[in-house]
């Protein structure tokens, strides 16, 4: 095993992290009964499904190849509205998570598909928006971790992290009872590409889950764990209760109201990224079956 560690960092370390995994498993019973018939991230989040939003992040930060975890249940309507990527000039594949038995099982599901390179590793059911600077910087990270940091009020609800003085991660709870600060960790990780082997021999919590604090606390025991700060301008939401569901959707109809812009629109992150032609997004735009998003699409390629 220690050998292809080593094997991994190394082949981290030599590129930007071009692949993304995308958590879209689990049960959803915060959501219950909503998700009773319909997968967590399929549900809309104001005039998209939330599976959207997630990738989305990942294109921005220029990643073209993703994939997507998920159950044998709601694969095909995920493959329904998602396709192969090719309509954006990226790929998407699928893999089934046949019991879903912690957050981490979603690396070792991957395992395969990433063949011991790096990924940024998301929650299906968590929001990003504003500056992503640090998330793309990130993406350089040479071997090891790095995770994210951002202040809450209610620390118990989420895993948190400890830094020190010069920002050395001390530690990482989930769901601590007594938190030791008042900074929470979003769903989004970078990870090597030891991540998952490593999942794969972490022991069940009380809970009869593996932990992403398990995880992460693999890497800080060897000093292969980073975190950075992300401050004001950045805004992560929690869409996995019927509150933060609610919230995320009040908050992406407000910003699309009052800039005029879709959020989450893939075809026009794609055609910014350089993806599509002007050409293939017009024919992207004539393919819509709503008119609006038909004129939206048409109005981006307008001088």
């Amino acid at each position: 095993m220690r050998s292809e560690l080593h094997s991994s960092w190394y082949l981290f370390s030599e590129t930007m992290i071009s692949k993304g995994v995308i958590l879209a498993g689990g049960q959803g019973t915060r959501l219950d009964p909503l998700t009773r018939v319909v997968s967590k991230q399929l549900l809309p989040v104001y005039d998209k499904p939330m599976i959207f939003y997630p990738l989305a992040l990942l294109m921005r930060c220029g990643i073209r190849e993703v994939l997507l975890v998920t159950s044998r249940d709601w694969l095909p309507s995920y493959r329904r509205l998602l396709g192969d990527g090719a309509a954006l000039g990226m790929t998407i594949d699928y893999a089934i998570q046949e019991n879903p038995v912690g957050v981490p099982d979603g690396l070792v599901v991957a395992r395969d598909w990433l063949a011991g390179e790096g990924c940024c590793f998301i929650l299906g059911d968590n929001l990003f928006f504003g500056n992503l600077d640090p998330l793309r910087q990130a993406m350089s990270l040479t071997g090891g971790a790095c995770i994210f940091a951002v202040p809450t009020r209610e620390p118990q609800r989420f895993g948190i992290v400890e830094l020190g003085p010069e920002g050395k991660v001390l530690s990482v709870e989930e769901k601590p009872v007594e938190p030791k600060s008042d900074l929470a960790i979003p769903g989004v990780y970078l990870f090597d590409g030891s991540a998952a082997w490593r999942a794969g021999s972490l022991q069940p919590s009380s809970r009869g889950e593996t932990e992403i604090c398990d995880l992460m606390e693999s890497y800080r025991r060897e000093g292969l764990l980073e975190c950075r700060r992300l401050g004001r301008g950045f805004v992560w939401l929690d869409a996995g209760t019927v509150e933060g569901l609610l919230e995320a959707g009040n908050f992406v109809a407000t910003m699309a109201h009052r800039t005029g812009f879709e959020v989450a629109c893939l075809e026009e992150i794609a055609w910014r990224e350089g993806w599509l032609t002007d050409a293939e997004l017009a024919s992207l735009a004539k393919k819509q079956v709503s008119k609006v998003r038909r004129e939206y699409l048409e109005g981006l390629l307008q001088p």
